[in-house]
C-alpha cells in the first residue's frame, strides 16, 4: 500500500466511481441470477480449457467446498459442467459450456459500456485518463 497521500486521494476517487457506477454492473448479474462471486469464477474459465475443482479453488483463493459451491452454481445455470478426466477418472474437470461462453461475452460487453459520466469529459481528458489508466497496466 502506498503511503502517498496523493495516491491515497486517486485511489479514493477512482474506487468511489467504480462504487457509483456498480448498478449498472449489477443489473446485468441479476437479470442473469448472478452474484459477482458466480462472475468472477465464470470469468477464470476458458473455452477448451478444463480445470479441476482444485486448481479453481487455488486461483479463486478459496478452499475447494468453496469451488465446489460454485461450481455447483455455475452448473445449475447451465454455464460450466463437469467432465472425467481423461488421465485420472476419479478426477473431475470443470468446463464452460457454449452457454457460459455467450454470458461471459455479453456480461463483458455490458460491463465495458462506459458510465454516462465520461461523457462530461472532453476528448484531451479522456485521452489523459487512457494514458495514465495505460501506465498502471490496466487495460
Amino acid at each position: 500500500m502506498s503511503a502517498n497521500p496523493r495516491a491515497a486521494k486517486a485511489w479514493r476517487l477512482m474506487f468511489d466511481f467504480l462504487m457509483r457506477s456498480s448498478p449498472q454492473r449489477l443489473e446485468s448479474l441479476e437479470k442473469r441470477k448472478l452474484t459477482p462471486n458466480d462472475t468472477r469464477a465464470l470469468f477464470t474459465l476458458q473455452e477448451g480449457n478444463e480445470k479441476p475443482i482444485g486448481t479453481l479453488a487455488e486461483e479463486w483463493n478459496c478452499d475447494p467446498s468453496t469451488a465446489t459451491w460454485l461450481v455447483d452454481r455455475l452448473e445449475r445455470a447451465s454455464l460450466v459442467n463437469r467432465i472425467a478426466s481423461t488421465e485420472d477418472r476419479r478426477k473431475k474437470l470443470v468446463r464452460l459450456t457454449k452457454k457460459g461462453a455467450k454470458t461471459k461475452h455479453d456480461l463483458m460487453a455490458e460491463y465495458y459500456r462506459p458510465p454516462s459520466d465520461l461523457d462530461t469529459l472532453t476528448d484531451d481528458e479522456l485521452d489523459d485518463l487512457i494514458a495514465l489508466l495505460g501506465k498502471l497496466g490496466a487495460g
